[in-house]
């Protein structure tokens, strides 16, 4: 076990914050949030799994980021299959990006095509509306998000792209003069090999934090075992005017599934975050996550603690 982990992440005493019991509809699951601070509260963009076995993205805030969640009463983005054929089998596994310059929420999230799963991106300026920008990547495609500003010029987006040939899934970064046209496509952060907890498929989990060290990147890895795979997270920090270069990553995983709602679930032994939110004033980072694919839950760690950690780790 990583030493410094205990002493920098603090899971949330009253895990997990949301179930599906909660939801003003009946469904299987919740896992995987989006999460921003809008207004005066926390809103994370949620996964719903129905009963048919198809996701769709809901919408629910928070005072306190925590507790008392107010849920939407019906879907932001849900399956559209005339209008997107690409989301016939659903929409996953969001990411939320806030961009300045537009004024307006960008939404990565995964579309389930008869192809497989694509990226595919949304805009909203308040979770009340959204205006679908269709598919960014081709199947197979996912764990997408955006940097929050142009960087050369161009707006850029990390993602995973499953390889037809070989084992490693590994993270890529995109650039695009418009949000829709995407290319320059390179390799950014790959799957070791062997017995590393982070060999054989990586992806990206919050959308890229600005940091005075860099842009921090969270990922989960998945080591595969006799009894399925673990999904463990890592960290690693980007250059902040040339993100295709890696300043540092974990050799050792950061936090892994040791919680009980962690180790059982729709999936066992799953911890995949997809959200995270900074108090300015605090420093505090809150990430929201999927645990065991049935519910989500939060841990909380402070930025500079974060930072300092990240400094000893290895280069490159």
């Amino acid at each position: 076990m990583n030493p410094v982990t205990p002493e920098i992440f603090t899971r949330y005493a009253g895990n997990p914050i949301i179930t599906v019991d909660q939801l003003p509809y009946r469904a299987n699951s919740v896992f995987n949030p989006g999460g921003g601070r809008v207004g005066d509260d926390t809103l994370l963009l949620i996964r719903v799994e129905d009963m048919r076995g198809i996701s769709h993205l809901l919408a629910a805030r928070s005072t306190d980021g925590v507790s008392d969640w107010r849920f939407d009463a019906t879907p932001l983005i849900q399956p559209e299959p005339d209008i997107h054929p690409e989301e016939i089998w659903g929409c996953e596994d969001p990411r939320l990006t806030w961009l300045p310059e537009l004024d307006q929420w960008a939404i990565a999230y995964t579309a389930y095509s008869r192809r497989g799963p694509l990226v595919s991106l949304a805009l909203t300026r308040d979770f009340t509306e959204v205006k679908k920008l269709g598919p960014a990547m081709p199947p197979e495609d996912k764990d997408a998000a955006l940097f929050p500003r142009r960087l050369g010029g161009r707006w850029a987006m990390i993602h995973r792209p499953s390889p037809l040939r070989g084992f490693a899934h590994s993270m890529w970064i995109s650039y695009s003069p418009d949000l829709h046209y995407w290319g320059d496509h390179e390799l950014l952060l790959e799957a070791r090999d062997g017995a590393w907890w982070d060999a054989g498929k990586i992806g990206l989990g919050p959308p890229p934090l600005e940091t005075e060290d860099g842009w921090l990147v969270c990922y989960h890895g998945v080591h595969m075992t006799a009894s399925g795979p673990i999904y463990r997270v890592g960290l690693a920090l980007l250059d902040l005017d040339e993100p295709r270069t890696v300043l540092r990553r974990t050799d050792e995983w950061v936090l892994a599934p040791t919680a009980p709602y962690e180790r059982s679930g729709d999936v066992n032994k799953v911890m995949f975050p997809t959200g995270w939110v900074l108090d300015p004033g605090t420093q505090q980072l809150s990430i929201y996550y999927g645990a065991g694919d049935s519910a989500i839950a939060l841990v909380t760690a402070d930025l500079g603690e974060v930072l300092a950690m990240m400094r000893t780790v290895p280069t490159g």
